[in-house]
């Protein structure tokens, strides 16, 4: 695996982010965030977008009981 090699960034179902390799089927509950890049472009635009690593239902039960 080379440092050229395209990975695309992907999200689940509770907002939580991962790295996929380009042209790899996507695993079911996975989606294609819409970022693409070599691995360490999409690691740093994951520090970017993820600012919150509480898991979706975690942080909708966090507000409804604030």
């Amino acid at each position: 695996m080379g440092d050229d090699q395209r990975f695309c960034v992907v999200i689940n179902g509770e907002e939580q982010y991962s790295v996929w390799p380009v042209g790899r089927d996507i695993p079911a509950g996975w989606r294609a965030e819409g970022f693409e890049g070599v691995k360490q472009e999409c690691l740093a635009h994951i520090d970017e977008v993820w600012t919150d690593m509480r898991p979706a239902s975690l942080r909708r039960r966090d507000t409804a009981t604030a």
